[in-house]
């Protein structure tokens, strides 16, 4: 788990957490979306992502809208198996907390070996890395 700041009200922050929101401000983040196609967030919708050569696949398993929060579950088939929950916290009218917890599981020796790469410092650095991205691409002051 690890935390960012961002100058944005929570109801802005927490659709950028959404897989047509990330499309905003995530490079490379195109997904796939096969239902709904139009790829509304709600629970049980499934989309696919490409990255490299892997494909994974994620479906939404919690989405509370009203309370800032979402869950997916992901299967990158060849290596891991994930839950990504993204909780957002209003800190002022003009600032959102943003919360964000991965739990893997190695379905591979190649899985295994990946995971053992993403310590903290390294999570940490990633999901700090998001918060650069949301700024630059949505022009915020850090």
């Amino acid at each position: 788990r690890h935390r960012i700041e961002l100058a944005l009200p929570v109801e802005v922050a927490f659709p950028l957490f959404t897989p047509k929101g990330e499309e905003a401000w995530a490079p490379g983040w195109a997904p796939d979306h096969l239902h709904p196609t139009d790829g509304t967030t709600c629970e049980g919708m499934v989309f696919r992502t490409f990255h490299d050569d892997e494909t994974t696949l994620w479906g939404c398993v919690l989405y509370r809208p009203e309370e800032h929060r979402v869950r997916y579950a992901r299967v990158t088939p060849a290596e891991r198996f994930s839950f990504v929950d993204v909780a957002c916290r209003a800190l002022s009218a003009d600032r959102t907390e943003v919360e964000v917890g991965y739990a893997h599981t190695a379905l591979t020796p190649a899985g295994a070996a990946a995971l053992d790469e993403l310590d903290e410092a390294r999570f940490a650095t990633m999901i700090e890395g998001w918060r650069s991205e949301i700024e630059a691409a949505l022009g915020l002051a850090g």
